[in-house]
């Protein structure tokens, strides 16, 4: 392990995650997560939760600290998997953790989640594939909540039911929160 991140709010309050020393692994910074628990405070307590492309698993485990009923973590590094089980078990929080490529994770039975974490490595460009896949496969509540972070001058292409509900930029990050909208808004 070479850092540490830690949680800003809720019961973990505090709490230090240990970060391994991973090419490409970019824990969402501190003033991100702010912002986004501050956006999703009404509508996290009891929610199910994905992290997909979890890295560090520092979305999820703060969406646990914040009330999240659950979370199912999906991350396809076999040493950054193993650091966010140990991480869990050291802050004895439950969240399930499943090392595998988020693709074919989500090719396989969809469990429908109220919020999605979808902060793919920026250099795989992965946000489309992921996107179609969620919204056609049956990983989203109707209304769901879904959290795209990606490089600061670059939207991805989204589900045109995503409803952009909030945004900002930190650094060389955009960061945004949609909605799913069961029906398409009219052109």
């Amino acid at each position: 392990m070479t850092g540490r991140i830690r949680i800003i709010g809720g019961s973990l309050r505090n709490s230090r995650l240990d970060v391994p020393d991973l090419p490409g692994l970019r824990p969402t910074p501190e003033r991100v997560r702010e912002t986004l628990f501050n956006w999703l405070a009404p509508v996290i307590a009891g929610v199910q939760a994905l992290d997909l492309c979890a890295g560090t698993g520092a979305l999820g485990i703060e969406a646990l600290s914040r009330g999240a009923g659950a979370v199912r973590f999906v991350e396809r590094d076999a040493l950054a998997a193993k650091a966010l089980r140990d991480n869990l078990a050291r802050l004895k929080v439950e969240g399930a953790v499943t090392a595998a490529d988020a693709a074919a994770y989500l090719d396989g039975a969809a469990t429908p989640f109220g919020l999605v974490f979808l902060d793919p490595p920026f250099a795989a460009d992965l946000w489309p594939v992921l996107a179609q896949r969620l919204e056609q496969g049956g990983w989203l509540t109707p209304t769901a909540w879904i959290y795209v972070e990606s490089p600061r001058d670059r939207v991805p292409a989204l589900p045109i039911n995503w409803s952009l509900h909030r945004e900002g930029k930190a650094g060389e990050v955009r960061h945004a929160l949609y909605r799913r909208c069961t029906a398409l808004p009219l052109s």
